[in-house]
């Protein structure tokens, strides 16, 4: 909850919840101590700046990402969604750690806002196409040999995922299609059992 496009993902993840046909809770985080307080089964990192989501989330006032790197490397099997500014910081935390998405990204490769653009992609990860919305967009320079491409857009790779960790360059939560949503909650569904 530190900036970004996050009410909108709240709303998916209710809506795909629905879809599934149980009830969730959600906690908002912006600060250490909310997510040992919550012990969350899945976490997303939504979209917005990612300079912005670095300054705040490691003010010793909130210590929130230094935290959720731990959180996300002490357990592979945890599921985690980073679109757009989420995905530059899963692939490139800056924390001294390695990357928890085995892939090199570049900000707001595609230019500025006025070249956002919607594109159908296609997605392995759910077998199916997807309604893309890409918004100042990173773009991945390079997946590693633990990357593994689950979305494209065209030939573009716009998906990428490690063990259960998926970063977006696009914003699914601003689409009608909640599949990326309903895998997350699939996802810690299966792990938590």
């Amino acid at each position: 909850m530190l900036q970004g496009a996050r009410h909108v993902h709240i709303a998916a993840l209710n809506e795909a919840a629905s879809e599934l046909g149980f009830d969730i809770e959600i906690h908002e985080l912006r600060k250490s101590s909310d997510l040992s307080d919550a012990s969350p089964h899945a976490l997303v990192f939504p979209g917005g700046e990612s300079t912005t989501m670095r300054l705040t989330g490691n003010d010793s006032t909130s210590k929130l990402l230094p935290a959720i790197f731990d959180w996300i490397r002490n357990d592979d099997t945890r599921p985690v969604l980073g679109t757009c500014a989420g995905a530059i910081l899963l692939t490139n935390p800056k924390d001294g750690g390695e990357a928890l998405i085995d892939a090199q990204i570049d900000r707001n490769a595609y230019g500025r806002q006025v070249d956002s653009f919607q594109s159908t992609l296609e997605s392995s990860l759910l077998g199916s196409q997807f309604p893309g919305v890409f918004i100042r967009a990173p773009r991945f320079t390079s997946v590693g040999e633990n990357g593994q491409v689950v979305v494209k857009n065209g030939d573009e790779v716009v998906g990428v995922r490690t063990s259960n960790r998926v970063a977006l360059t696009f914003h699914p939560e601003l689409s009608q299609d909640r599949s990326f949503h309903v895998w997350l909650l699939k996802t810690a569904m299966e792990v938590s059992e």
